[in-house]
Order: structure tokens, then sequence, then C-alpha cells
């Protein structure tokens, strides 16, 4: 199931997929719009001349015309849609290439065209003349012209679209909203059962057990690790997994990425090709990180922005401000949220030991970079405690807050070492003092 969930998410992060599907559809169309004049020919369209009386001739003209100019904004829109990949590239960051690929408009937008094409090509081919049998497909001719006229909203439409997609407003909005999506669907996740105060005891049991690694197959990022299946493994074989590697990390060919031991100490279990391959078939690896079952991928994208920002290079702190401003508002959500205990057990007995995520580490990939970049930037140095305190205002876990008392230590230090004016340090000092009370 996770190889086709990965399958899927590829195949809608493509430009080719649902251009495809029009065509395809555009095409059915044609057939059976001909076919429905073949059937109803002469029967009503000589009531309205006007707007089905056409010779082959002209119907010809115009469907060449349709086809022609349909071609041409194609190619315009594919233009049009490469360029602003590469502004995006070179603007904010390469990780929002497969955001913009996956987007529903352009996609539409480029089938609906070359759909148009291939619908009026189709349809050309079926008129006939007087001398060859005389057949003029008006409806089907009358539909290409409709399709040409709506072309038009569609092109504009699209510009538009185009034009407000690449402000950094709408950038940084997305990202986070897409995050957001993928935070109400991964957060609480939970598998089995979560193991009790009784079984966590019997985790350190599990240390003297004879582990043995199951390694990757292949090299890249994990992007998506079916539990469900590892722990009906386990489960089958009276064994144990405990995960090496998390939703992010980087496996390398022969790495370990869970390690298996088995509860029956008189028949020790030893890796066999079977349950190998079932464990990597649970493992989703591919080039890239992506966003469906990893929230830190998510925040990782904001934080390429607004380092992108931030550079000597572009210095755009709005920019920067605005990453931090979706980052504080990311991370207050996540505080209300159950991450996910990382021991599952059945019947008395420890199942998986999971690799999960804490919020310190949360914490850690979205301020760190960004202080650290951030040297004698004063917007950026309040907009952090803004963001730091936006979270503390929702945290209500212990471990919570140590993660963000030291984040608020360090943005302090980071400030003091940089910021030179008084006045500056001042307001800095209020922030990382407000901060303190709200933890407190």
């Amino acid at each position: 199931m996770n190889k086709l969930q990965r399958w899927w998410s590829e195949l809608n992060s493509s430009l080719w997929f649902v251009p495809t599907i029009m065509v395809t559809v555009a095409m059915l169309l044609a057939y059976l719009l001909v076919n429905f004049d073949d059937t109803h020919k002469n029967s009503w369209m000589k009531q309205h001349p006007l707007l089905f009386g056409s010779g082959a001739a002209g119907a010809r003209g115009m469907l060449s015309s349709i086809a022609s100019s349909m071609i041409t904004v194609a190619g315009l829109i594919f233009s049009l849609t490469l360029s602003t990949l590469a502004q995006v590239s070179s603007q904010y960051t390469s990780r929002l290439l497969r955001n913009f690929m996956r987007d529903r408009t352009n996609q539409v937008v480029m089938g609906f065209f070359v759909g148009i094409f291939v619908y009026c090509l189709i349809v050309l081919r079926t008129i006939r003349g007087s001398d060859e049998g005389d057949f003029v497909p008006s409806t089907a001719i009358s539909f290409a012209l409709v399709l040409a006229l709506v072309s038009i909203g569609m092109l504009i439409a699209f510009i538009h679209h185009i034009a407000s997609s690449i402000q950094a407003a709408n950038v940084v909005g997305n990202a986070a909203d897409e995050t957001h999506r993928i935070l109400d669907k991964l957060f609480p996740k939970r598998i089995g059962y979560a193991a009790t105060h009784h079984e966590k005891a019997d985790l350190d049991a599990t240390t003297r057990l004879n582990w043995h690694p199951v390694v990757a197959l292949q090299s890249g990022y994990v992007q998506g690790i079916d539990d469900a299946d590892l722990l009906k493994l386990a489960q089958d074989g009276n064994l144990v997994v405990r995960m090496e590697l998390g939703i992010g990390s980087f496996a390398a060919e022969g790495a370990p990425l869970v390690s298996v031991a088995s509860y029956d100490t008189a028949q020790p279990w030893l890796p066999n090709e079977k349950i190998t391959k079932r464990i990597d078939d649970a493992y989703g690896i591919g080039r890239q990180r992506t966003i469906d079952q990893d929230f830190g991928f998510g925040v990782r994208q904001i934080v390429d922005i607004a380092l992108k920002a931030l550079s000597p290079g572009i210095n755009d702190t709005s920019t920067g401000v605005m990453c931090l401003d979706r980052l504080g508002a990311l991370l207050a959500l996540l505080t209300e949220r159950e991450l996910g205990e990382p021991l599952r057990a059945d019947n008395g007995r420890v199942r998986l030991i999971a690799k999960r995520p804490d919020f310190a580490a949360y914490l850690s990939e979205a301020f760190d970079q960004i202080r650290a970049s951030s040297l004698e930037n004063l917007a950026i140095y309040l907009r952090t405690y803004n963001a730091l305190l936006t979270i503390a205002g929702r945290q209500r876990r212990p471990g919570y807050r140590e993660a963000l008392l030291h984040q608020s230590h360090l943005s302090w230090e980071a400030a003091t070492k940089n910021l030179t004016s008084d006045y500056e340090l001042k307001q800095v000092r209020e922030r990382f003092e407000e901060l303190q009370r709200a933890l407190a």
C-alpha cells in the first residue's frame, strides 16, 4: 500500500497526468458528438441554419483556425509555466517546484488547450464535401466554437493565477497551508495500541534480545513508512521491530532500515528473503523528500524560503518575517496534537519501536538556521520571539515548555552577540522577558 501511495503522489506531481486524461476525454467527446451528428443528420439542424448551417469548406477553415490557435496558446502556457518554475527555484527554493508542478490549475489549463487541439483534429478528419459524401458534423463544430470562446477566459484566468502564485505572500501561504493539511492528516496517528506503563517497563528486556538488522535495498530518502504493516509483521512472527530510520531520513543502500528480534529465545530469528522484501515494501524510498507523510519537510520548505530571503544577495526581510509568522502558527497547532507514542504493543508485549520526531526537533528545524542567518537583523529577532510567544500560549506539556525555553535563550544569546545598539537590545530583552513570564 505504501508503494501505491507513493506512485499516486508522483503521478499527481507530474505535469502530464491531468492533461493526458483531458486529451482522452476530448477524443471521446469528439467521437460521441460526431456519432450524434451522423445519427441525427438533417433532422433538426436545418431548423436553425444560423447556428448549425455551414458548408464543408467553412467548417474545415474554422476548425483549422481553432486548432492552430490552440496549439500556439498551449506552447505559450508551457513556456510561462517553465519560466515560473525557474523563477521560483532561483528566488525561493527548488523544493517548491513540486508544489507548482502539482498545482491543479496549471495542469487543467494545459490539458484544456491541448484537449481542444486534439478535439478539432478528430472532428476535422470526419468532414466530407459533396464530392465525398457530404457530411458536416454541425453539433461537433459548434461545440468546438464554444470551447474556443471558453478558452479565452481560461487564458486570462491562467495568467492571473501565474502572476499571483509567484508573489511571496502566496508562495509562503501555500506552503504553510499544505503543511497544515498534512498536520491534520498525520497527528494523531495511532497504530495498534499505545504501550502501557507495564509494557514500557518490558522495553528494557528487549535490549537483551538478539537483534538482526534488515538493510535498505536502495539509496534515497524515506518518503513514507507503513507502520501498520510492520506491526502486523511483528505480531505474525512473535517479533519486535525497531525502526532505525524515520520519515525524512536518508537511507544509504546497505544501511539498516529496521532491526528485528524474536521473543522466542529457543529459536532465534534470522533474516530471510520474504521478511526483507516485506520490510522493504513497508518503506517508501525515493530521490527526494515529500510532504505526504513528512510534516518536517513542510517546515523545511518554509525555512528554506526564509534562508533564501535573508541571504545577502536578496536581503528580503519581509519574506523572512512572513515565514516566521507561518512557522509560529504551525507549531502552535502542533502543540495541541498527540505526536504519537513510539512504542506499540500487542498481548502485553512491545511489538514496534517506532522512530518518532519530537517537538524539540521540530522547533530546532524551524528556528535554528533562521537565527543563524539573522545576524544584525532586529526584525527577525523580534518576530522569532513573537512566534515563540504564539506557541507558548498554546502549549500544555512540560517537555514542550523546556524546548521553548531553550529556543528563547538561544535567540537571546544570538541577539546579544550580534546587536550592538542598546535601543535594539532593549526591544529584544523585553520580548525575551515576556516569553519567560509566559512560560513560567
